[in-house]
């Protein structure tokens, strides 16, 4: 490409609808600008901390102890499966770590990226979308700490473990369609943020974390499922330790992470022409 075709590539032409009918193609027009925002992010979430990537170790591993205690010691639940109770808590922590970092992450992300916003145009989307690529760098480091844990317990993962990366999949589509929608309306009402907290730490109780789905009375399952992230623990576990599934509200859950996805990507590019005037 010689040095015409490449200014050519970056003119930008000022046209009614222009952006809004290449908004998609867009997304990959800038994805350099994506990758400079995520590997922004990655750094300042472990630079002048010290801890730094320890801390992605500590939480969830301190987690998995109170948890552990709390619901096998002290409540006396068990598991499905045959596995140490401590190793299905945390399959149950993989995703759920994911998730709540996610939306924390990509709440304020458009607030905290202010100056970019009101400056040159891109597609918004890209900065919540990065901010939620990063935190899979703690998913992939927690997954190591779980094949540490089986090698501990001299436990064998599941043979469904193949099937991992689809229910990785699903747990990002759940975090991105939620954490967008957060997004936006956090850039309205900047008071919103305190409430993001309280919603992390209501969805941990009323998540399966702790404890096996299964100990959900069988005609409130399907009631249950309707949390999509119950669809996506179940599917961690099922592919780490071969817990069974539940596949009635595996499919509900699914139905809902994409119903969530579709309100998310849906409200936000309605509003999204006015987070310049908002933020």
């Amino acid at each position: 490409m010689n040095h015409e075709e490449a200014l050519k590539e970056w003119d930008q032409v000022i046209e009614p609808g222009r952006a809004e009918k290449n908004y998609w193609k867009d997304i990959w027009r800038y994805r350099e600008l994506f990758y400079i925002l995520s590997w922004r992010d990655l750094k300042v979430r472990y630079k002048q901390t010290v801890l730094g990537v320890a801390w992605s170790v500590i939480r969830p591993v301190l987690t998995t102890i109170i948890f552990t205690i709390i619901f096998s010691k002290v409540a006396k639940l068990g598991n499905p499966g045959d596995e140490p109770y401590a190793l299905m808590v945390f399959a149950g922590m993989l995703p759920w770590q994911f998730f709540s970092n996610a939306l924390s992450e990509s709440s304020g992300s458009l607030v905290g990226n202010a100056n970019l916003i009101t400056k040159v145009y891109f597609p918004r989307i890209i900065i919540p979308a990065s901010s939620v690529i990063t935190t899979l760098v703690d998913l992939g480091i927690s997954f190591c700490i779980m094949l540490v844990m089986f090698a501990w317990y001299g436990y064998a993962p599941s043979w469904h473990i193949i099937f991992f990366p689809l229910f990785v999949i699903q747990a990002f589509a759940c975090a991105f369609g939620i954490g967008l929608y957060l997004t936006a309306v956090n850039v309205k009402y900047r008071d919103f943020r305190y409430i993001i907290p309280f919603i992390v730490q209501f969805g941990l109780y009323i998540s399966p974390v702790g404890f096996s789905s299964f100990v959900i009375n069988e005609k409130y399952r399907m009631l249950y499922s309707l949390n999509p992230m119950v669809g996506v623990i179940d599917g961690f576990r099922w592919c780490l330790v071969g817990d069974p599934m539940h596949w009635g509200g595996f499919l509900v859950s699914v139905a809902m992470t994409i119903g969530f996805l579709w309100l998310g990507v849906h409200y936000f590019r309605k509003v999204e022409r006015s987070f310049a005037d908002n933020i």
